[in-house]
């Protein structure tokens, strides 16, 4: 174990639940985690909860932000472009899950979780070694290569769409609990935020808003084919489109800097995050994005219309398996990452946003399934594997 970051959370200390959730690298993995850990103090608010990822990820920043305590092991990533370095994976794993293994015991853990992504599989070889039960969740249609690792190593498997079930081993025991996305996407009403959430994001009355969102760190592809269009579309004026582009904080002086001097400046701004995603998707009435498991929950769980351009070097090429999800229901389309420019974009979105009544019929072909519910629907699996039934009745 090499470092232990504390946020705003108590020092840890033996409580009659205490959970160890393995999560970290993207937001993907993140945001989901910290979803199921608030549902879980909601259920049992004396409840102890700690993550474990590593020093690479965006871990290390958001999970102390969000008041939890995070332990950094050290794992390395399951993936071949590694090179000779995958050799090492063994070794890695089994010291990575020994350190795990000292934090259950240290924390007094009663379950570990593995929310996917390479820094949870070791969580869950640290419950096998600890004596502990475990469960997985997996959040993309197809199975990453930590989660059909960890499905071996635990009985309990939780999933976010059916499809995954194919792709796990022991799939067909998987429980389909869906996404676990934050309580204010889980609640949203679109119709009665829209208004408050345009003014806070300085949306001109009338204007018509398409959200780029690359995902946690932005994509190059989809800001290069936001600030081209934007330059396109420079005369419509602030009051007929408005883009809002998430470009991450690496792109954002330059994005910044050419809509300045390209004149783009007129229909678009670029920001580095969005912290509230709730008035994003209120305020939107389409959204460009990547396809990650818990962007495509969101939209399907808030009905916003969306164009996807899945991440073409996902493992598996699992981002275009999740939006399909949503694009087979006819809730949104598919843009290949290759095709995606600002001439493509400005033929496909241009017809989109002239027709309120094909964006309405995407919004209600969204189908919410369990996402909503997915963070409670996660928590009781949890509670039911490490509370004894008294425990059960009071939460």
């Amino acid at each position: 174990m090499r470092t232990s970051h504390s946020g705003r959370a108590a020092p840890p200390a033996r409580a009659d639940l205490s959970v160890v959730i393995g999560a970290g690298g993207t937001g993907g993995h993140i945001y989901p985690g910290l979803a199921l850990a608030d549902a879980l103090r909601r259920a049992v608010p004396g409840a102890v909860i700690s993550f474990v990822g590593t020093e690479r990820g965006l871990e290390g920043r958001l999970i102390p932000d969000a008041g939890y305590r995070l332990h950094t092991v050290d794992m390395i990533p399951f993936d071949p472009s590694l090179g000779a370095r995958r050799y090492l994976l063994p070794a890695a794993l089994l010291k990575s899950g020994a350190q795990c293994r000292t934090i259950l015991r240290e924390q007094g853990a009663r379950i570990a979780v593995g929310m996917g992504g390479y820094p949870s599989a070791p969580v869950i070889v640290g419950a096998r070694l600890a004596g502990l039960p475990s469960l997985i969740h997996e959040s993309n249609a197809v199975p990453g290569r930590a989660n059909r690792f960890a499905a071996r190593l635990t009985p309990n498997i939780a999933v976010a769409f059916d499809r995954s079930r194919a792709h796990l081993p022991g799939g067909d025991r998987a429980h389909t609990t869906g996404m676990p996305i934050a309580a204010p996407l889980a609640a949203l009403d679109r119709a009665a935020l829209r208004d408050e959430a345009r003014h806070a994001l300085g949306v001109p009355a009338g204007a018509r808003l398409v959200l780029f969102n690359g995902g946690s760190l932005g994509a190059a592809r989809l800001t290069e084919a936001a600030a081209g269009l934007a330059e396109r579309w420079r005369e419509r004026g602030r009051h007929d489109v408005h883009l809002l582009i998430k470009t991450g904080p690496a792109a954002l002086a330059k994005t910044r800097a050419r809509l300045a001097s390209t004149g783009g400046d007129a229909v678009a701004r670029a920001v580095p995050y969005l912290d509230r995603m709730d008035l994003c998707y209120a305020a939107a009435d389409l959204v460009v994005c990547r396809a990650g498991s818990a962007t495509v929950a969101e939209l399907a769980a808030t009905g916003v219309p969306a164009v996807f351009v899945p991440y073409p070097h996902a493992p598996g090429d699992h981002q275009t398996h999740n939006a399909r999800v949503l694009t087979d229901a006819g809730a949104g389309l598919l843009l290949p990452d290759a095709e995606t420019t600002a001439d493509r974009l400005a033929a496909l979105i241009g017809p989109l946003l002239a027709d309120p009544a094909r964006l309405a019929a995407m919004s209600g072909a969204a189908d919410p399934g369990p996402h909503a519910r997915a963070a409670d629907l996660l928590a009781e699996r949890v509670l039911r594997l490490a509370l004894p039934t008294p425990h059960l009745e009071h939460a």
